[in-house]
């Protein structure tokens, strides 16, 4: 599989260019103290590690328990550890590779249910195939659209709900501004107002390529009363988080995405400014 995968990132990278400008135009704005060649190392790294993605993600339709365990291991006691207290979890993260192996690989290992947010996708056939596979540990799959009228069903249960706290908003109106890299940046709201209501222990994650194939995953409890903070703290704490694992592993991160895609306008955003 990684030799159809090393044959389409020829294709991808060199032949049909996939969201080069995007991709390079996202790495300037994150790292313009780097030379364009230091730039375009990342980036075929980045590309790499996505078209691995999409080849792995295939291998997850089959794949055992045992195998994922011995392909993604993670500090999972810091989520576990919280269940006798009687306090649910909410587990934010951003989108880093293998996120396919995190989904599978937090549900087999949860003692908690375990929630996971997604974005539906417009090919119904493929969609299912996708729903079927994420589900297969028994994590418990709610569409983005249907979020807010169906999560309430679960709030009175156990759970451990992941969030990918780095969605560009559909909406930049209703969103935090932050510098993040240093350009004015809209962070979604919801995973903030949603701690604010059910207050469960907040937990950040981060994962990561080990060797081709292999993955860590890296838990770190941020608080058990998020409520107590201030309005937009918890989201400067995961901007800050966010930025520095970035940093870390700079192609680790899904930079096909337009992060920078809304420019900020302080007459019209000023007030959601943090």
């Amino acid at each position: 599989m990684y030799l159809i995968s090393d044959a389409l990132y020829v294709l991808i990278y060199y032949v049909f260019g996939y969201r080069k400008g995007v991709v390079m135009g996202n790495l300037l704005i994150a790292f313009p103290e780097k030379t364009e060649k230091e730039r375009i190392r990342i980036a075929k790294d980045f590309y790499h590690q996505l078209i691995d993605t999409f080849m792995e993600t295939i291998k997850m339709i089959s794949i055992s328990k045992e195998e994922l365990n011995k392909r993604f291991v993670c500090n999972y006691e810091v989520m576990n550890d919280l269940f006798e207290t009687g306090q649910n979890v909410q587990l934010h993260g951003g989108h880093f590779f293998n996120w396919e192996y995190l989904n599978l690989a937090y549900c087999a290992n949860s003692v908690y249910p375990f929630i996971g947010v997604y974005i539906p996708l417009s090919n119904k056939v493929m969609d299912r195939i996708m729903i079927k596979m994420r589900g297969k540990f028994g994590t418990i799959l709610i569409a983005a659209d249907k979020f807010k009228t169906q999560f309430h069903y679960h709030v009175n249960k156990r759970y451990a709900l992941a969030l990918g706290a780095d969605q560009n908003p559909g909406n930049p109106r209703g969103s935090y501004w932050l510098p993040f890299f240093g350009k004015m940046t809209p962070f979604v709201t919801g995973p903030e107002r949603s701690s604010f209501s059910v207050n469960p222990a907040i937990i950040f994650g981060t994962y990561y390529r080990i060797k081709r194939g292999y993955y860590r995953s890296e838990l770190k409890l941020i608080t058990t009363s998020p409520n107590a903070l201030q309005r937009g703290e918890l989201t400067k704490l995961f901007r800050d988080f966010l930025e520095e694992q970035i940093r870390l592993r700079p192609s680790n991160y899904l930079w096909s995405h337009r992060r920078w895609k809304f420019e900020y306008d302080e007459a019209k955003y000023g007030k959601m400014a943090i």
